[in-house]
């Protein structure tokens, strides 16, 4: 497939770049410093936050694959989208959402970092936005309640809204791994207009 990335340059932009690239996926890798994009794929600057000039970049796409973080608005994206003429959106999402095992969001917990909840918020909002939208097939994929820098092992167990815990209470995912689970998606077309999530 042809697929854009956005925020190509992050921690979770530059290995979603790599596993694509991988299996041999046409990639275009969109960030605001294309001089940290991973190597072996048209690497091209660009600022999301821009609706018109977005759809320039991602014009000719099969997909979107967003590793922004959520300062820019869903809606700023999807219009970029629809513009483009690109059919799919699949997005890095927060786990803040995600409920546990009592139905509470995670975000709601007692014991949820005050300094993650002003991030987290844009997070939920924007999955909100996401559900509201009808013309572009998008989906939201929110990591483990932990993602760090680690092995790509290919191992790790799949949720829909709730929180993917392990017998010890514990939700962490590689960076590596999750962009596997995210290249699955995209490859597999599991959750159309859907949100879903991965964990150990």
């Amino acid at each position: 497939m042809k697929v854009a990335v956005l925020g190509a340059s992050g921690r979770a932009g530059s290995e979603i770049v790599q596993e694509l690239a991988r299996r041999g996926h046409e990639v275009r890798a969109i960030a605001r410093h294309p001089g940290s994009v991973p190597a072996g794929v048209t690497a091209v600057a660009g600022d999301a936050s821009d609706a018109g000039a977005l759809a320039g970049l991602i014009a000719g796409s099969d997909a979107v694959i967003s590793a922004l973080h959520h300062d820019i608005p869903a809606s700023t994206i999807l219009a970029a989208l629809r513009e483009a003429g690109v059919p799919r959106l699949l997005v890095t999402g927060g786990a803040g959402s995600l409920q546990v095992a009592d139905g509470t969001r995670l975000i709601d917990t007692p014991d949820f970092p005050e300094e993650w909840r002003a991030f987290a918020q844009k997070g939920v909002a924007f999955l909100q936005d996401l559900r509201a939208e009808t013309q572009i097939d998008w989906t939201f994929f929110s990591p483990a309640a932990l993602i760090f820098e680690g092995p790509r092992t290919g191992v790790f167990r799949l949720g829909t809204d709730r929180l993917v815990v392990n017998d010890k209470g514990d939700s962490s995912i590689s960076f590596a791994d999750f962009a596997i689970a995210m290249v699955d998606e995209l490859e597999q077309h599991r959750h159309p207009r859907a949100r879903f999530t991965a964990a150990y």
